[in-house]
């Protein structure tokens, strides 16, 4: 399944000192050019959030019909506020972990995108989020 991409948020970065906790399970990205993060420490690995003006539960389903329909794609966790998915590259089938993560408090899909293995990813996170910002803006915008 896919997620799909969301609005750019203008909003601030989420407290640095809430990543990886129990009520906040996005972790930071580590020090290798393979993975992107909306609380990314580096500015090279940042991405913004993505953005709704709808109801959670309502951007949650838009997001997992849109990964429903990525080639290759798997929904491996789901919960009322949190996805986490794997991608895998079409021909050696390596993983990239995506997780998007929904607070409750605001209208904004926290996203991480990481490759499991490897040093540099080609800048193929970066884009896979972005194409997903597009696909979510677009999606949300022929529901309203």
């Amino acid at each position: 399944m896919v997620i799909g991409g969301v609005l750019m948020a203008g909003c601030s970065k989420t407290n640095q000192a809430a990543a990886g906790s129990d009520t906040f399970p996005l972790k930071d990205c580590p020090d290798r050019p393979n993975c992107v993060s909306s609380i990314a420490r580096n500015q090279a690995r940042y991405v913004a959030p993505f953005a709704y003006a709808c109801d959670r539960r309502q951007a949650i389903d838009v997001l997992v019909q849109i990964l429903a329909e990525q080639p290759r794609t798997t929904i491996v966790e789901k919960r009322e506020d949190y996805l986490h998915v794997e991608f895998r590259s079409r021909i050696f089938r390596f993983v990239d972990d995506v997780e998007f993560y929904f607070p409750a408090d605001q209208p904004l899909v926290h996203v991480r995108s990481a490759s499991r293995l490897g040093y540099s990813d080609m800048g193929v996170n970066r884009k896979r989020v972005e194409a997903l910002r597009a696909n979510f803006s677009e999606a949300l915008k022929k529901r309203s």
